[in-house]
């Protein structure tokens, strides 16, 4: 079977499937590192809904997706900016989700931890209710029975007038939490809302204020997800994290140097490109358990140009490649998403991320993957 893939040209090429996937079989969790995938949401594609309508999932399929992770050893960070969480995905369903997948978590003995952010809020939110928003669901996430991951709030970025604003709602919440939690730094590429967060634009001074805080109650930090895209900036700032806080590495442009680390230190990781890459990347870091760095990075090095693709600007709307993916993998049966969002990225970009997924070997079903890529080109007037 021979697919005529679009080119951003205007041309089209010739490309042959990859006839047999690799084989990764369900294995037990890493003990290296901890390694979470933050995983997608299934829409209902039966759903009545329009542009601006409350989202509407597909329960069943966005759960077993989740068993699917687990099922390798992975854990699953819920509730973040992979499943939409302010791009189709509102404070509603994002609550139900947590509800639900924090049982299925119990169910099956698997490991999650989930989102608090303040997307219950509108545009012009105070402080005070900047505070309020947090204190919400970071109460709905421990009462579930969850590891809290205190994401970053478009909502503070805007109500924020300093360092010293930043530094009293995180502290705050910090010694409220019951156990410790993750704080996540999510940079301006990821949401463009979130551009001087900590305060200030110029990010040494805002990794300052962000050690400050952890400074301020170290006990209360289990570790900090980073995510910048900028490896140097993260080894640096794992360096100076004090003892017992970890580094869990959002970086989907250098994930595999940053896992493996240095003399030094490395980072424990928290990926959105371990969606589709689930049962490769737990597997490498198996490999990486036995100490074995050069396999581990024979294995994970190949993965980067696929994430760099699906990552590249503008890069918030990686989620449309992930679901891709997941789809031509036959986790789901269409390629919907909440909030329309299948249509943020062009045919050519697909056309990209599934030939060089199926080069990895990631499908499967490699003519599963391609029949349901062949009926996407033709229904988008490309002819095959």
């Amino acid at each position: 079977m021979t697919l005529r893939l679009p080119s951003p040209d205007g041309t089209t090429r010739p490309y042959e499937p990859r006839p047999r996937p690799l084989t990764l079989s369900p294995g037990p969790t890493p003990r290296s590192r901890t390694v979470f995938s933050a995983a997608h949401v299934v829409a209902d594609p039966y759903a009545d809904v329009s542009p601006g309508s409350p989202a509407a999932v597909d329960w069943e399929a966005t759960l077993a997706f989740r068993r699917h992770l687990w099922s390798h050893g992975l854990g699953v960070a819920e509730a973040m900016d992979t499943a939409q969480r302010g791009m189709g995905l509102d404070w509603p369903a994002a609550a139900e989700l947590i509800r639900r997948s924090a049982a299925e978590a119990r169910a099956v003995g698997g490991l999650i931890a989930c989102g608090v952010g303040t997307d219950q809020l509108g545009p012009s939110a105070t402080l005070p209710q900047v505070w309020s928003a947090y204190e919400e669901q970071l109460a709905l996430v421990e009462g579930v029975g969850a590891q809290p991951i205190l994401m970053a709030s478009r909502a503070l970025a805007a109500a924020a007038r300093s360092p010293e604003d930043y530094a009293a709602v995180y502290t705050d919440l910090l010694r409220q939490a019951s156990e410790p939690v993750i704080l996540h730094w999510l940079g301006p590429m990821f949401d463009p809302a979130l551009d001087g967060y900590w305060g200030s634009s110029d990010l040494d001074e805002a990794t300052e204020t962000f050690l400050k805080v952890i400074a301020a109650h170290p006990d209360k930090v289990d570790g900090i997800k980073v995510s910048l895209l900028d490896a140097r900036r993260e080894v640096a700032l794992r360096r100076r994290l004090p003892d017992g806080v970890r580094c869990y590495t959002g970086d989907d442009f250098n994930y595999p140097e940053l896992i493996a680390g240095d003399e030094q230190g490395f980072s424990h990781a928290l990926l959105g490109i371990f969606d589709p890459l689930g049962p490769l990347a737990a597997e490498a870091v198996r490999v990486l358990d036995k100490g074995d760095t050069a396999a581990f990075r024979a294995l994970l090095d190949p993965t980067v140009d696929l994430s760099r693709h699906l990552f590249a600007p503008p890069t918030r709307f990686y989620k449309t490649g992930v679901v891709l993916l997941a789809w031509l993998a036959g986790h789901q049966s269409h390629f919907t998403m909440v909030g329309g969002l299948q249509s943020a990225r062009s045919l050519p970009h697909l056309a990209r991320a599934y030939e060089l997924a199926d080069g990895l070997g990631l499908f499967p079903d490699p003519a599963l993957a391609a029949a349901r890529m062949t009926s996407l080109l033709t229904v988008s007037g490309v002819p095959q």
